[in-house]
């Protein structure tokens, strides 16, 4: 491999070659679904349920299908399923011992796949070309860094002393029913199933996780019930609309292997890298979080230097 396949400049989202690997092989392409059937069935979802997508339109999870090629489907995705599917059916035991590159291929493939649909509508409405942009070109390189990260997948992505992600596995206290929320601007995912819940960021280079330390330290080898889950979501979510860089990588391929290496995050800015945390803004999100529990945002901020936590001590970031 010389060359990495790089959909974005070429506006390359026509359903005619694989989203994954373009033509990288020469086997016919099939349509695959964002949302593993095997997912669905341990879920005890139909397929049917509706999802709203960027442009607002509503579909149903098994109408979301993207182009794959068969032989990367047969040999590598339905690898990477099959582990997942395996330490999912285990729940917290066996998600907790996943490797973080196969969570962070597997959600960013699915943020990705998503990214592919809304890019596919554009092209079909024209409100997409090289001269007339509907989407921010921060945006698109984002996302071009992620389709980028996930080509490990098929075949080998080294990361140059770092982690593009910052990937949190935690235990639940209770079993849960599966949902999941997503952020594609800050590329930022959560879910929750069985005993066990996901946060991820895919591409802070591990910042959210250490703006989080002291949380994660505090609560490391515990069981989070329900409301202390969705507030471990809440602060990500905010940390990462806070994370006001746009992360920069070197890619170099070599001999069948893509090499990353991060750009220094500090760049020639002097501003620190998060955006300054306020409680206001932060107990809005929470609000959004905690709606199941009927929480108003009075009682959230009820003390605006204390907002609500259900982790004792809180362990809320500084507010400057």
């Amino acid at each position: 491999m010389s060359t990495v396949y790089q959909p974005f400049r070429s506006f390359d989202f026509h359903y005619k070659k694989c989203y994954l690997s373009g033509d990288t092989f020469s086997t016919p392409i099939e349509e695959s679904n964002i949302l593993p059937r095997w997912l669905l069935d341990m879920a005890g979802l139909s397929g049917e349920e509706p999802i709203k997508l960027l442009d607002e339109s509503i579909r149903s999870y098994n109408s979301l299908k993207v182009p794959v090629n068969i032989e990367v489907q047969e040999h590598f995705v339905d690898a990477l399923e099959q582990r997942m599917q395996q330490a999912f059916s285990e729940g917290y035991q066996g998600v907790s011992q996943l490797v973080q590159a196969d969570i962070f291929n597997w959600i960013g493939k699915f943020l990705y796949g998503l990214v592919y649909l809304e890019m596919n509508a554009a092209v079909r409405q024209q409100q997409l070309s090289a001269d007339g942009l509907n989407m921010s070109q921060g945006l698109m390189h984002k996302f071009g860094n992620l389709h980028t990260m996930i080509q490990g997948i098929y075949t080998p992505v080294e990361f140059e002393e770092f982690q593009p992600w910052s990937i949190v596995v935690v235990e639940l206290a209770e079993d849960t029913p599966f949902s999941f929320r997503d952020e594609i601007n800050t590329l930022t995912f959560s879910m929750k199933m069985k005993n066990f819940g996901i946060v991820a960021c895919l591409q802070d280079n591990g910042t959210n996780a250490r703006f989080h330390q002291q949380l994660l330290d505090q609560i490391k080898g515990t069981k989070l019930s329900a409301e202390q889950f969705e507030e471990l979501c809440a602060r990500f979510y905010y940390s990462a609309y806070l994370f006001n860089r746009l992360p920069e990588y070197a890619v170099m391929p070599v001999e069948g292997t893509i090499y990353i290496e991060p750009m220094p995050l500090k760049g020639t800015l002097n501003k620190p890298i998060f955006d300054h945390w306020q409680h206001k803004t932060y107990a809005q999100v929470l609000q959004e979080f905690w709606k199941p529990w009927g929480h108003t945002l009075f009682e959230i901020i009820k003390d605006p230097a204390n907002p609500m936590s259900y982790f004792h001590p809180p362990a809320l970031p500084a507010v400057l």
